[in-house]
């Protein structure tokens, strides 16, 4: 298999790192970049479950190596202790980079995300890095399959869904949220100051602007899903600024740079995440599972074979393993793990 190459590949070509000599005392600021992204990727390397004892005997040799791989290995044992759990920022994204193609440029990015979150703040070179490292230094943010409910200063509610990352920032002249990732359910409150500030939702796309309203945005990767359940919300453009689109209770669109993709009627059932569930009323198994899988850490598919069958139900989701059980007690079909990370819904037979 190519994991003794990649193992040589390792422990030949990065042990060393130019410039860098053993010193007397030294601390995790002074771990060059590569030896930072050479132990991520052999963090990563490890986790996958055809990893076999050539691969461990490579990684050995490379920490024996160089006092720094040593040094660099403990610090990515120390933060993650820190951040124990497949739920965690660090545990998903290890998930996600197990999960991607060696040598594939998904998984480079992946790892570079990796080595932000692990050294983030031990040094200065990663702060130049194009890198999407925002949601892991946002105010508020929950990891997969966590939510939250937060009461703002005004006395506005917000709950964040599974994998959601907000800024707050208010002051003297606006209240304005930053949706860096994920999902929110928004009850704005009155502003009791003696000038009404706007109270604002800004995302990727776009400036959401609710009149005294109850309402759900989800940033996607290049668009935005909005739900309004009182009141209304405007939406303005950020490549646009005579763009304005006001949304009315009842309504759900969805949109991004270009506009308005499409209007339909909002289903209040949506938001029965914010209470920990998932109502299901004949739903395509295919798009059941696309919801289920934001609240795992991995990959859940659908065999296209059983993509039409129809779920309803009330899901809690305190464990969406035990949701996947339930599918079989009720569906014609299996559940096929490969790893804990990549889950397969096949045909029973």
């Amino acid at each position: 298999m190519h994991l003794d190459n990649e193992a040589d590949h390792h422990s030949e070509n990065k042990a060393e790192a130019p410039g860098i000599q053993p010193a007397v005392t030294r601390n995790v600021a002074d771990i060059s970049p590569q030896i930072a992204q050479c132990a991520v990727e052999w963090l990563v390397e490890l986790q996958a479950a055809d990893h076999d004892e050539a691969t461990y005997e490579a990684f050995q040799r490379w920490l024996a190596a160089h006092p720094d791989h040593k040094l660099a290995w403990q610090h990515i044992e120390t933060v993650n202790t820190r951040f124990n759990g497949l739920t965690s920022p660090l545990g998903s994204a290890v998930a996600k980079a197990v999960l991607t193609p060696r040598r594939s440029l998904k998984r480079r990015q992946i790892i570079k995300t990796l080595v932000v979150i692990l050294f983030a703040g031990s040094t200065g070179w990663w702060a130049n890095e194009k890198i999407p490292w925002r949601a892991w230094t946002a105010d508020e943010r929950t990891h997969i399959g966590q939510r939250r409910n937060i009461t703002l200063a005004d006395g506005s509610r917000v709950v964040l869904n599974t994998d959601t990352a907000i800024n707050i920032r208010f002051t003297a002249n606006e209240r304005r949220l930053q949706l860096v990732r994920g999902e929110i359910l928004v009850t704005t409150n009155q502003d009791s100051t003696s000038i009404t500030r706007p109270f604002i939702v800004e995302t990727a796309q776009s400036e959401l602007r609710p009149l005294g309203t109850r309402f759900t945005i989800h940033q996607q990767t290049t668009s935005n899903r909005l739900s309004v359940f009182e009141g209304a919300v405007e939406i303005r453009l950020r490549q646009d600024i005579n763009y304005r689109h006001v949304v009315q209770a009842g309504e759900q669109v969805d949109f991004s740079n270009q506009g308005i993709h499409e209007i339909r009627p909002a289903d209040d059932t949506s938001t029965a995440w914010s209470h920990g569930m998932i109502i299901a009323s004949s739903m395509r198994l295919a798009d059941f599972l696309a919801e289920l899988d934001r609240y795992r850490p991995g990959k859940l598919n659908c065999d296209p074979a059983v993509a039409d069958l129809r779920v309803s139900g009330t899901y809690p989701l305190t464990d969406p393993e035990d949701i996947l059980d339930a599918l079989q007690t009720t569906l014609p079909v299996k559940i096929q793990y490969f790893t804990r990370y990549w889950v397969t819904v096949r045909p029973a037979s």
